[in-house]
């Protein structure tokens, strides 16, 4: 068993901001990333919002710099899935890629997933048409038709996105007006490949062997509606991955993580950042400053551990 004084969890925008703090702060610990860099940033094809990077910049290009310079001050990385976490009285014991880490404190920076329409076809077509990422799919879809589910910020730059490759997009909300941000909108109302089908949910998703349409259902009239396409993208909202501490720390209805503004929850040392942790904002932005502040106070916690 490896003894460690934090184990960060998860290497998205907010866990590589922890390890980069941590490494610099010189505080034993290791950061494990069951997948790529960047979580859910790396998957997104242009940021545009985060500072620094006035013409954006690509989210797998920004992934890869978090991890460089995290490397740079000696961050230890692990590429391994946790697989469980343990508290024993004031230390924790993480269990990941066949070695276990005792530890002083814990990052908790797991992440969201994206949450499931729950309807008629989905679970059957997921990885045959019916897709949570259009950065990773889309070039499936060239010069055919697609529907994109949703109406918030990445609703609409996904959809966006796959007009690069689709002949056709519809982007199907349940409102009469999205809810992304003013300038995104107006790349979508303007581009011509975008169809918007307003007041209207996904009944189920249609094929044989493959996603052959949509049918949808008017949620102001009840009418329902059958549309011809080759794929369909979900992007209706997230649920934390925190299972990995469901029994351990306090959680709203959805799964994520009550924190304090110091980024620790109801257990000693047990710290959650990023998108796994209640707030009003998922942006990478609000994610590194999550990392930031947790690491700083991790370095306080054990410095109050020694005394």
């Amino acid at each position: 068993m490896q003894e460690k004084d934090l184990v960060i969890i998860g290497g998205g925008p907010a866990g590589y901001t922890a390890g980069l703090y941590a490494a610099r702060a010189d505080i034993n610990s290791i950061l494990i990333e069951r997948g790529m860099p960047g979580g859910q940033a790396a998957a997104t094809e242009w940021i545009e919002n985060y500072p620094g990077f006035p013409g954006g910049i690509g989210g797998i290009d920004l992934a890869m710099k978090f991890d460089e310079q995290a490397r740079s001050f000696g961050l230890e990385i692990l590429n391994a899935d946790v697989e469980k976490l343990e508290r024993h009285d004031e230390e924790f014991i993480v269990y990941a890629g066949g070695e276990s880490f005792k530890t002083k404190a814990v990052i908790l920076a797991s992440g969201a997933k994206p949450q499931y329409l729950g309807v008629e076809g989905e679970s059957k077509f997921h990885g045959r048409g019916v897709s949570y990422c259009a950065t990773c799919d889309g070039a499936f879809f060239r010069d055919k038709t697609v529907a994109v589910v949703g109406g918030g910020d990445a609703a609409v730059e996904e959809a966006l996105f796959l007009t690069k490759f689709a002949g056709k997009v519809y982007i199907i909300h349940r409102r009469g007006e999205l809810r992304a941000t003013k300038l995104i909108q107006k790349r979508a109302m303007a581009n011509e490949k975008i169809e918007f089908l307003w007041h209207s949910v996904v009944d189920r998703i249609v094929g044989e062997n493959k996603v052959e349409a949509v049918k949808i259902k008017n949620v102001q009239t009840g009418e329902l509606t059958e549309v011809p396409v080759d794929g369909v993208f979900v992007y209706v909202g997230t649920r934390a991955n925190s299972d990995l501490v469901k029994n351990l720390v306090e959680m709203d209805e959805r799964g994520y993580i009550i924190t304090d503004e110091k980024m620790a929850t109801n257990i000693p040392g047990l710290f959650a950042i990023g998108d796994v942790r209640q707030k009003p904002l998922r942006q990478v932005v609000t994610a590194v400053a999550d990392g930031a502040i947790a690491a700083m106070q991790v370095e306080k916690y054990l410095a109050d551990l020694e005394k």
